[in-house]
């Protein structure tokens, strides 16, 4: 394995280290991206006139190339992982607001009135009866959104050293070692990967009430939605 994991000093991180920025680049911009999605799919809902403006400018955000935010945002933010974390925040967006809208709409309108005739107001509703109906479909929606983040946070490679695993792809390239190449693509897909795994136990932790055979339905369903969310050809 020499060679591999012999990281160049100029990196200013360990393998460990690399493997801690890349996932913090990668999760807090979903994560941000959950918090923004839950209400603005809530309004989405109630206010439906609102989703299809919402949706389609959140899809020409996902197509506008991760590069030409990184202009705009420099002379803002700098060469710091904030740039890089900003536009992931804003591609999570197309896929977790509608992830939860479908949540939403998929709860029984009997559960709804049932929870209004138990004087249950808008916000408790939400928070305690729709949203855990909504965790499946809202997991789903995570699992492409993260999967996604952690492949485009390489792109900071470009940007003073802020792509994580991804500075080993330049670094292959400036001192001719292929093998730091190999590295960054395989330690990355092992990432996305476990993350995913970890985001199924999550989902199945928070809805024991789910059969074997809907789990699976579920988790075959991310698994097909995801080349639908796949990065487009302009976002490098």
């Amino acid at each position: 394995m020499n060679g591999y994991f012999d990281i160049p000093s100029d990196l200013q991180h360990s393998y460990g280290g690399l493997i801690a920025v890349h996932l913090q680049e990668a999760l807090v911009p979903v994560l941000v991206g959950l918090l923004l999605a839950l209400p603005i799919g809530l309004l989405c809902v109630h206010f439906e006139w609102l989703y299809p403006p919402l949706l389609w400018t959140s899809t020409v955000l996902y197509a506008v190339p991760s590069i030409a935010f990184f202009v705009v945002l420099i002379d803002y933010t700098g060469l710091t992982q904030l740039t890089v974390m900003i536009p992931l925040c804003l591609y999570s967006l197309v896929v977790l607001v509608p992830a939860v809208v479908d949540g939403i709409r998929s709860v029984p309108e009997e559960t709804n009135a049932a929870a209004s005739a138990m004087g249950i107001g808008l916000a408790r509703r939400y928070l305690q009866v729709q949203l855990p109906i909504a965790v499946p479909a809202i997991t789903a929606g995570l699992r492409v959104a993260v999967a996604s983040s952690i492949s485009l946070v390489s792109v900071g490679a470009l940007i003073g050293n802020q792509g994580g695993l991804g500075n080993l792809l330049t670094t292959a390239q400036l001192y001719h070692r292929p093998r730091l190449a190999v590295t960054s693509v395989v330690t990355t897909a092992l990432l996305a990967i476990v993350i995913d795994a970890l985001l199924v136990l999550l989902r199945r932790v928070l809805t024991p009430w789910e059969p074997p055979s809907a789990r699976a339905a579920h988790g075959s369903g991310a698994t097909t939605a995801a080349p639908s969310a796949r990065t487009p050809d302009g976002v490098s």
